[in-house]
């Protein structure tokens, strides 16, 4: 006697859409009842019909060349908008290149939910030898936020609903949900289908801080003598931009940011002690940290830090407090309300700084600006081009412009116009963030123009538009208003290594500097420009933003412009030997 499990449909009855429905509609509509609309991947089995559906279902589908730079776009948009960046990924080796993104997306605290094709677990676990046979839960779970397996199409819904609530609740990061084939095929009726879908309730539940904890921090600001605001990207993620403000200038604060942070205060701002990173560590008293992590960027608090230092620490994750270095007031909670609070506790006191602290930082803001517009000047007419003669003909051009989102990726080329370009906007600028890594560059330029509506210009280095250039491809396919400026100097970090051996291979760091970038535009038909000089560049970058179309701008540099691994060179280890990068 035949037998069938509530909800599915009868063995003798043919189902029928709509009447019936598969795990892949039960998917698009569970995504589209937590308000997900978008979706970022890369389809074969067993997803493809589920990325058709999902369209069908209203969500569009940003189909990729690499499931890696489907979620860098996916981290890109949940970073931009507070909400998870859905990526799309096959099963194996597409679920791997998936998780990459992924995982950074969790190390630099993104909401992300990545939903990748799975073999059926029970041929898995019986290791069977079946189709791109690979446990990917297990894999995944040390390397995200929180992980799902979906079994049966039931499953579905609330493993979307507790996926997002997880991405986005607490410290943001990755989630993974194991979209097992069995799942997405079975067959149930519509109406019970239906039954299944719920809207959840309080996604983010912000915890405020303790008052005792406020009242420590408040103490401890009010009376610096040379008191500074570390801003992170976490700052600039919780979209608490009036409240930062509002403690910096009010107060009087000097603030530094940190690369992501970049214009969430001006750059060029009264109080920004930007050129000032050095003093601001050695002589700094209180220093508050308002979503940054004391981690390598940062000396882990420690080394060129003034030894007596208080750090007042405002993060949402409390196992952050305290790491390689005492935390002197702690402020664990919802970034905005712990604004609020020492707002409110800081309210009609009166600050014990020193006058002349700003003043001083002022002073050296103004000299280190004018050498470094020196060093521009000096290179301005360098032929061929280097770093600094391009991103002296790019700085103008992007600063009229303040709106469009710059993405950048390299070693030099990453490093240099970070220092060069003055950001006026939040979250305008996003670049490799924690890991440093490179390989993100179309993934995040991609992400940022389709989460946003708005122009991107994404300045990469020769060797970093390598990681993603084919996906240069889907910037052109989606019509995207992304301009890609590429600096070729011929290498990794530059074109001038020398093989050791003598021999007639290309040294580990060696490209071509005679590549051209622009013809990889032409053939996918997008606007592009070959220049060699600053003042072509220019017209080409001001031209390709106007336009709002793709583009791509081949910057010809000099071979030997660019350093090895750019300003952290520091970081690697000594050869003893005399080696020639």
């Amino acid at each position: 006697m035949s037998t069938t499990t509530p909800g599915t449909t009868s063995p003798q009855t043919t189902p029928h859409y709509p009447e019936q429905v598969t795990g892949m509609y039960v998917l698009a509509r569970a995504l589209r009842e937590v308000g997900l609309d978008t979706m970022y991947g890369l389809v074969g089995i067993p997803v493809t019909e589920a990325a058709y559906i999902c369209q069908e279902q209203g969500i569009r589908f940003i189909s990729f060349r690499h499931e890696q730079q489907a979620g860098m776009a996916a981290a890109t948009h949940g970073y931009l908008t507070r909400t998870p960046g859905v990526l799309l990924t096959v099963s194996s080796l597409g679920f791997m290149n998936g998780l990459t993104a992924t995982a950074n997306a969790t190390v630099n605290c993104y909401p992300m939910i990545q939903i990748s094709g799975a073999t059926d677990p029970k041929m898995v676990g019986m290791k069977m030898g079946t189709y791109e046979e690979l446990d990917q839960l297990n894999t995944a779970i040390p390397l995200v936020k929180a992980a799902f397996r979906c079994s049966k199409a039931e499953d579905i819904p609330s493993a979307v609903a507790r996926a997002y609530r997880a991405a986005v609740s607490g410290r943001p990061g990755g989630v993974y949900i194991d979209m097992s084939t069995p799942a997405l095929g079975q067959v149930m009726n519509r109406a019970d289908a239906d039954k299944l879908f719920y809207k959840p309730v309080d996604v983010y539940s912000p915890v405020a801080p303790n008052q005792a904890s406020v009242d420590l921090a408040v103490k401890t600001i009010l009376e610096a003598k040379h008191p500074a605001v570390l801003l992170g990207k976490g700052a600039a993620y919780a979209q608490v931009d009036d409240k930062i403000k509002t403690l910096i200038e009010k107060y009087n604060i000097p603030y530094l940011p940190m690369s992501m942070a970049k214009g969430l205060m001006p750059d060029n701002g009264q109080l920004s002690a930007l050129s000032c990173r050095s003093t601001i560590m050695q002589q700094a008293d209180v220093v508050i940290v308002i979503g940054a992590r004391l981690n390598w960027m940062l000396s882990f608090g420690k080394g060129k830090w003034n030894p007596a230092i208080k750090f007042v620490q405002l993060d949402v994750e409390p196992q952050e407090i305290d790491v390689n270095v005492p935390i002197a007031a702690p402020v664990v909670g919802d970034m905005s309300l712990a604004l609020d609070a020492i707002l409110a506790g800081m309210d009609g006191k009166t600050m014990s700084a020193d006058p002349a602290w700003v003043t001083s930082l002022q002073a050296e803001t103004k000299e280190k600006n004018a050498k470094f517009a020196v060093r521009l000047a000096d290179n301005a007419n360098a032929s061929p081009m280097t770093h600094w003669t391009a991103l002296g003909a790019i700085k103008p051009v992007l600063e009229s412009n303040p709106d469009v989102i710059l993405v950048n990726e390299g070693a030099n080329t990453l490093d240099d116009t970070r220092d060069a370009i003055d950001m006026s906007l939040p979250r305008h600028r996003v670049d490799c963030a924690t890991w440093a890594i490179m390989g993100m560059g179309m993934g995040s330029a991609i992400g940022a123009a389709v989460s946003t509506g708005k122009s991107v210009v994404a300045i990469e280095g020769d060797s970093a538009f390598g990681f993603s250039g084919m996906d240069f491809s889907t910037i052109v396919r989606f019509n995207l208003p992304v301009t890609v400026v590429i600096f070729n100097n011929g290498g990794i970090y530059n074109g001038a290594g020398v093989n050791m051996s003598g021999g007639s291979d290309p040294a580990p760091t060696t490209l071509d500097i005679h590549a051209r970038y622009d013809k990889l535009a032409e053939a996918f038909g997008a606007d592009n420009y070959y220049v060699t000089t600053p003042d072509e560049l220019s017209k080409a970058l001001t031209a390709a933003i106007a336009s709002k179309k793709p583009c791509l701008i081949d910057v010809q540099l000099a071979y030997d412009s660019g350093k090895e691994s750019g300003h952290i060179g520091y970081l690697n280890p000594a050869p003893l030997q005399q080696v020639t990068v």
